[in-house]
């Protein structure tokens, strides 16, 4: 069996690392010892919000709060975690640890899931990424204490704030405070709202970039384009997000802000949105669809994926090169990213069409925000998640599990040749 793994592509292997760490979470999240007393929890519900923990997501069928006991609780942060991290880097870490080596396999399977572009370094990275990780989500933790020790007894407090901590980072949106409440008592708390905004944003933007603003002393001229493309493009998002918000909902410009940033895969609400009108949930629709950054915790097709697609268009009807910065987009750049907003267009409006089959009585709207949210591994929603059919929860799964993953991720999954010996010869095409 091991051999039929080993002989498999990167892209296999991670993808069936996730599957491997879901079912295995399903089956500990569905122990007597992790549900409360009293309470039911199906095995499809099980499933569900394992996948939504590993796949970083937030979506919850059941609440985490008042279903699952303080060890459930800890099982489903630990699957938070490792979602967050990816398999592979966990993996990789817990393989230095026993102070082994990480052979050159499992270099290749780290560079693919972490969006690098060389081998080179990867131990060293794999390290920083612990060491980031650790730092933020601590920082995090101690910071939400302050507020959270105000309403709760101070080891409920501890554990509240350190599980705040590593959803927010790992861009999931779960929360243990029960009723399905998510962050709304704290809709006025400064504090938790910047300390929320700025874990995400860490979180969102990719170790790559993160490394790269410590090591550059945040001087803005000495970044490389991908940092700089991540970093702008990620500011204007928010920033638009901020003010469309603000025009639409009537929310404070607190609360537009927090859903701006948490619309690019976070998952936390500090309001309902179920009374959100149109315009908003399609602002969030649209943040939730570009999504966070390559080898971030978070999903979406990803802002440099945006970036390189206006970037395409604006080279198409300038008749000028494409680039910015000072650099020159790649040639393969648009023709990438172009796949990669096809194959994610696909999957939301395929999912959404069998969801709107399934569940009939839901307005379209709710759906389509649904199955995004699914895709973009954001986990809002306008509410429908629990009254959810079990045919339309696995649907949600597979579409979770796709956007985690990556639409690109997925599509090589079916690559069994290195490629055509055949070549025909160029026809012509008339487009536009």
């Amino acid at each position: 069996m091991l051999k039929v793994i080993r002989r498999q592509s990167p892209g296999r292997i991670i993808a069936l690392g996730f599957a491997a760490v879901i079912l295995l979470g399903s089956l500990l999240l569905s122990l007597p010892c992790s549900v409360q007393d009293g309470v039911e929890l199906d095995y499809i519900d099980a499933l569900y919000t394992s996948t939504s923990a590993v796949c970083v997501t937030g979506l919850a069928s059941v609440d985490p709060g008042d279903t699952f006991t303080p060890l459930g609780q800890i099982f489903l942060g630990g699957l938070i975690q490792v979602g967050g991290l990816g398999v592979t880097a966990v993996g990789a870490g817990v393989i230095l640890l026993m102070g082994r080596r990480v052979n050159l396999k499992g270099r290749t399977i780290i560079r693919e899931a972490m969006n690098l572009e060389t081998a080179g370094g990867l131990v060293r990275f794999v390290k920083h990424i612990f060491l980031v990780t650790l730092v933020f989500e601590l920082c995090g933790a101690v910071l939400s204490f302050l507020v959270f020790r105000q309403d709760y007894p101070p080891l409920r407090a501890a554990g509240i704030s350190l599980f705040h901590s590593v959803a927010a980072f790992n861009n999931s949106g779960f929360d243990i405070l029960g009723n399905f409440q998510n962050l709304i008592p704290y809709q006025n708390n400064l504090l938790l709202n910047l300390v929320t905004c700025g874990l995400i944003f860490f979180g969102g933007i990719g170790f790559l970039v993160i490394e790269e603003m410590w090591r550059k002393r945040l001087r803005w001229k000495k970044f490389s384009m991908h940092a700089k493309v991540v970093l702008s493009v990620s500011g204007v998002l928010i920033l638009a997000g901020t003010l469309l918000l603000k025009l639409t909902e009537n929310i404070s410009w607190l609360g537009a802000f927090f859903h701006s940033v948490s619309a690019r895969t976070a998952g936390f609400s500090t309001y309902p949105l179920s009374g959100f009108s149109r315009a908003g949930l399609l602002v969030l629709i649209v943040l939730m669809f570009i999504g966070a950054s390559p080898g971030s915790t978070g999903g979406g097709i990803k802002t440099s994926t945006f970036f390189v697609l206006l970037q395409g268009v604006k080279s198409a009807a300038t008749n000028k090169s494409e680039k910015a910065f000072r650099y020159a987009v790649p040639a393969e750049a648009f023709r990438k990213a172009a796949v990669i907003f096809l194959i994610a267009l696909g999957v939301v409006l395929t999912g959404s069409y069998l969801m709107v089959l399934m569940e009939p009585h839901i307005p379209l709207q709710d759906i389509l925000f649904e199955v995004v949210s699914a895709f973009g591994t954001v986990g809002l929603s306008t509410g429908i998640t629990p009254g959810l059919g079990a045919d339309s929860k696995l649907l949600t799964i597979v579409i979770m599990y796709i956007g985690r993953l990556g639409p690109l991720t997925i599509a090589t999954l079916w690559y069994f040749t290195k490629g055509e010996r055949v070549r025909f010869p160029e026809g012509n095409i008339a487009i536009g």
